[in-house]
């Protein structure tokens, strides 16, 4: 239970994807809220605390947005400039870490993810760690 009471908050389009990351966290712990296209994001994080975001960066044809955009829509908010945000993504790493770390995103995972770890890499984060894994 090592995200006991943690809330994260995921933008992923792809359902696979949400369930793969679902059952990776069943047992920490963590309140998980998912948002498919990144519509309803802002209201969510504007109505509750949340301790760590995860952005998909390549959100499907249904989003108006990508991770990128949403990004930086989220860190304008005034309560998320000390939240964590990473993103996860199947984007190639040389280039999409690069933009990340220069937006001031607070990490990177490469999908697949690797499910036995996940948890322990979301805490450190949450945790100020810094977390780029291609």
């Amino acid at each position: 239970m090592i995200l006991k009471s943690k809330r994260i908050m995921i933008v992923e389009d792809n359902t696979l994807n949400r369930v793969t990351y679902q059952m990776a966290l069943m047992g920490s712990g963590a309140n998980i809220s998912f948002d498919r296209w990144g519509e309803k994001v802002i209201g969510e994080l504007e109505a509750r605390k949340y301790d760590l975001v995860i952005l998909d960066l390549m959100l499907g044809i249904a989003s108006t947005k990508d991770g990128y955009s949403l990004f930086k829509d989220i860190k304008a908010l005034p309560n998320m400039q000390q939240t964590p945000i990473i993103a996860i993504s199947a984007s190639d790493p040389s280039q999409a870490m690069s933009m990340c770390r220069e937006l001031g995103f607070d990490g990177y995972i490469a999908k697949p993810i690797n499910e036995i770890e996940f948890s322990q890499q979301l805490l450190d984060i949450i945790d100020g760690q810094s977390v780029w894994l291609a």
